[in-house]
């Protein structure tokens, strides 16, 4: 009987070292969701900058 309450007790133990963190990987996982949307973004704007630069550089050559 003792050896099937430490087993029990060993399963439990295991299932929730198993379970653990998810709320702590859920927050690390939206932040880095963030993250990576602002430097897209980032690299769009530049992207749109520098067609906007060129875009007035092809017209003051064609004047």
């Amino acid at each position: 009987m003792k050896k099937l309450v430490l087993m029990a007790a060993a399963i439990v133990a295991v299932s929730f070292a198993s379970c653990g963190n998810k709320a702590a990987n859920a927050e690390q996982a939206a932040a880095d969701s963030i993250r990576i949307a602002d430097s897209i973004a980032a690299v769009e704007a530049a992207a749109a900058a520098a067609d906007t630069t060129a875009q007035d550089s092809a017209a003051v050559v064609a004047e």
